[in-house]
C-alpha cells in the first residue's frame, strides 16, 4: 500500500511521518533509525555544544542512513545565535531543514539559495501563513496537546490542521497528540499531508539518549499524566507531572517571574531528568499523546505498526 501525499514526493520519503527536533535527544541513532524506517529523521542542533559538533552528528548520521534526514534549528534556544550552526547545514548539503521556538526569517534567509527543503513550526494560523509568505516549503502545526513549547492559545490539533490547511497553499504537518496510525489517518482526514511526532519517538530503543525512567514514565503516563508550565512567562510547555512541574507551578502562582523560574526551568533542569532520571530535580517534555504509548519498541518496529494501523484506517473506510 502506498503512502504517497505531498510531504513525501516534497522530502522524497517513504512515509509521511517527521521525527520531531527533540532538545538534548535528537541525534545520529534515532535520526538515523527513523531515516532508514521510511520517515524524516532529524537531529537537534541547538542543544549540541557548536558546530563542529554539528558538523560530526551529521556526517554520523551519513554513515548510518543513505536516506534524507534533517537537522531541527530551536532558535528560541538559550538565546543562543544559529547562523554559524546554519552555515554547517548548508556546508554539509543537508537536504532538510526545520525551524522552531522563534521567527524562522533569518534562516529562511540563509538558505534561500540552496536545494534544502524548509519546514516551520508554528502554533497559529497567522504564523502558517507568515512562514509560506517567507518562503518556507511546508509548516508545521502544533496543538495544545503537543510535548515541549506550545503556542499562546489552547488550540488543538484537531481543530488547528484544518485551518492551516485551508489558509496555505504549502503542505502541512499536523503535530501534538499523534502516536499511531489512527492519528496519521485522522491528520490526513483533516487535510494535512504528513505528521509529526515527537514524544512517541523518544519512547523507542534507538533514544538511546532519554534515561529507562523518563522511558518508562511514558509508557505509564495516562491522559492527566502531563502538564502546562510556564504559563506566567507567557512561553506555554507541556512536560510530565511530577514533583519538580509541581514546584514550578507552585513559584507560577507565587511568583511567575522569570528570576523565581530560571533554576527550575532551565536546560540543566532538564538534562536532570531526561538523562538522569532524576525526578525530583528536573522534569520532561512530553505531550498528551503519551497516555496512548504502551511500548519501547524498535524505531522500526514502531514505523511498521503505525503502517498498519493507518492501513487498517483506510480499508475500513473503503
Amino acid at each position: 500500500m502506498k503512502w504517497e501525499t505531498e510531504i513525501t514526493n516534497l522530502l522524497h520519503i517513504k512515509y509521511p511521518i517527521v521525527q520531531g527536533g527533540l532538545a538534548y535527544l535528537a541525534y545520529a541513532d534515532l535520526a538515523a533509525a527513523v531515516s532508514n524506517a521510511g520517515g524524516l529523521g532529524q537531529i537537534t542542533a541547538m542543544s549540541l555544544d557548536g558546530p563542529e559538533a554539528l558538523r560530526a552528528e551529521i556526517r554520523k548520521v551519513k554513515t548510518l542512513t543513505d536516506n534524507p534526514f534533517g537537522v531541527n534549528f530551536a532558535i528560541g534556544q538559550h538565546g543562543r545565535r544559529f547562523d554559524h550552526m546554519v552555515q554547517v547545514a548548508i556546508d554539509e548539503e543537508i537536504p532538510v531543514i526545520s525551524v522552531t521556538g522563534g521567527n524562522p526569517k533569518g534562516v529562511l534567509d540563509m538558505v534561500q539559495d540552496y536545494p534544502i527543503k524548509t519546514l516551520v513550526l508554528t502554533a497559529a494560523r497567522r504564523q502558517a501563513e507568515k512562514a509560506e509568505e517567507l518562503g518556507a516549503d511546508a509548516v508545521m502545526v502544533v496543538g495544545h496537546e503537543g510535548g515541549g513549547h506550545l503556542g499562546r492559545g489552547d488550540t488543538g490539533t484537531f481543530v488547528l490542521t484544518p485551518q492551516v490547511a485551508d489558509s496555505v497553499s504549502i503542505p502541512v504537518i499536523a503535530s501534538g497528540g499523534i502516536v499511531d496510525g489512527q492519528g496519521m489517518m485522522a491528520a490526513l482526514a483533516l487535510g494535512a499531508e504528513g505528521i509529526e511526532m515527537g514524544t512517541r519517538f523518544i519512547a523507542t530503543k534507538e533514544c538511546v539518549d532519554a534515561h529507562p525512567a523518563y522511558k518508562q514514565a511514558l509508557v505509564e503516563a495516562d491522559e492527566n499524566a502531563t502538564v502546562v508550565i510556564k504559563r506566567s512567562l507567557g512561553t506555554p510547555a507541556r512536560a510530565l507531572k511530577n514533583i519538580w512541574t509541581d514546584e514550578i507551578l507552585e513559584i507560577e502562582r507565587q511568583h511567575g517571574d522569570y528570576e523565581s523560574l530560571k533554576a527550575h526551568i532551565s536546560g540543566e533542569a532538564n538534562k536532570t531528568y531526561i538523562h538522569e532520571g532524576n525526578a525530583e530535580k528536573g522534569f520532561g517534555w512530553a505531550g498528551q499523546g503519551s497516555g496512548s504509548i504502551r511500548d519501547i519498541p524498535t524505531v522500526d518496529e514502531l514505523m511498521h505498526n503505525i503502517i498498519d494501523e493507518a492501513a487498517a484506517v483506510r480499508r475500513k473506510w473503503s
